[in-house]
């Protein structure tokens, strides 16, 4: 550690937050995080250090699907980010938002371009170029599954690369197109053999390994008495903890028509869907070939939801059968598990005090880990003042 001696302060039972495990059917899997981007190499990077290179897996290559409000479900263009299509009269782009709604997103090519507001949201800048049909159907419904909230919440800005990529295109649909292109080959996400979990497994080893005095169970309610640079696990201490819930059901089904993956590696589910309470349905046998090779014939379905419904794992079982498109019995569930987790709200780091972490990071590993990597390297060869650190 540099020669510092560093004490860890977590509220929880836990190290990790939502990078979890829990045992479902006997099936060790992610109770949080289960992915993570690849651009940029952050999270690869960090696995490689910790000696899981040769662990970190690509997705199987089925497509998702997206369940609309109105009629049955149906496969997601290949060409887009966040729902924004690279080409939007391409047949998969109509086959979604219909021949007027990706007519109007044709209009972003003509449009003339303009300065990208500081402030502005995903959701306003792609109603002003691509039009209500191509958010409503298509980004909403993706957004709303990676960072549980609506594109009107999202700054433009947390979505990497685009506002640079605006302004050398001139359009919405060609700086999508020149993102997707220069991605690295393969996947736009990936995972862990065992789950990403084990990234935690590792690191806590390392902290053992390097003297760091972990406590767990301790909530830090004052920053009174500390002194150097202290690193806490306590989100109150800088900011009220403040957030959105997200509640995750897993199913472990023993169903042999679910074999096909009828709906590929999952289903986002857009606003207004009838008679359906998820927001999102994730196959993960069908997405992580390591997870069904473990769980020998059986299929692990993980469900996300904005509320806690009552008796949710009879919801759960309705929403997927529904999703799915399959009978799914009651009695084909070998077991169900609940967890819930609080997404904080974004805040402004106060004066003296650093903050790292999912509120200034951004959703997702990759951000998370380089943000901290910079933090790190700030403390340790930077100032040498009273700093706080909100993991």
């Amino acid at each position: 550690m540099a020669g510092h001696a560093v004490t860890l302060i977590e509220a929880s039972d836990h190290l990790g937050g939502t990078v979890a495990r829990q045992t479902v059917g006997g099936i060790d899997v992610d109770a949080g995080a289960e992915s993570f981007a690849t651009r940029g190499g952050t999270v690869a990077a960090l696995a490689a250090e910790l000696g899981l290179a040769a662990d970190v897996v690509a997705p199987a290559t089925a497509e998702a699907w997206l369940q609309p409000a109105v009629g049955p479900a149906i496969a997601l263009p290949a060409a887009a980010m966040l729902g924004v299509p690279a080409t939007p009269l391409a047949r998969d782009v109509i086959d979604v938002v219909g021949f007027p709604g990706a007519l109007r997103a044709q209009l972003d090519t003509i449009i003339p371009s303009l300065r990208v507001p500081k402030s502005i949201s995903l959701g306003a800048f792609v109603r002003r170029r691509m039009g209500r049909a191509v958010l409503d159907t298509l980004v909403a419904p993706v957004v709303h599954g990676v960072y549980s909230m609506h594109p009107d919440d999202l700054s433009i800005d947390r979505v990497g690369g685009l506002r640079a990529a605006l302004a050398l295109n001139g359009s919405l649909a060609a700086a999508v197109r020149s993102l997707l292109a220069a991605a690295p080959a393969g996947a736009a996400v990936g995972g862990i053999v065992g789950g990403v979990n084990r990234l935690v497994t590792e690191l806590e080893a390392d902290l053992e390994t390097y003297g760091v005095d972990v406590q767990l169970g301790r909530r830090v309610t004052t920053l009174g008495g500390l002194a150097g640079t202290v690193v806490v696990a306590a989100p109150g201490v800088v900011s009220p903890v403040d957030g959105r819930s997200v509640v995750l059901a897993t199913l472990v089904i023993d169903e042999p028509r679910l074999d096909a993956a009828p709906r590929g590696s999952g289903v986002l589910v857009a606003l207004g869907a009838p008679g359906i309470r998820a927001r999102a349905l994730t196959h993960s046998t069908a997405k992580w070939d390591w997870l069904r090779e473990r769980a020998d014939g059986k299929h692990v379905v993980r469900m996300s939801y904005d509320d806690d419904p009552q008796n949710l794992a009879e919801v759960a079982r309705e929403d997927a059968a529904t999703l799915l498109g399959v009978p799914i019995a009651a009695g084909s569930v070998v077991d169900f598990a609940r967890v819930q987790w609080i997404r904080p709200a974004a805040v402004a780091a106060p004066p003296g005090i650093t903050v790292v972490g999912e509120t200034v990071g951004g959703t997702g590993l990759a951000g998370i880990i380089a943000h901290a990597n910079r933090t790190a390297d700030e403390l340790l060869h930077g100032h040498n003042g009273y700093s706080t650190v909100q993991l």
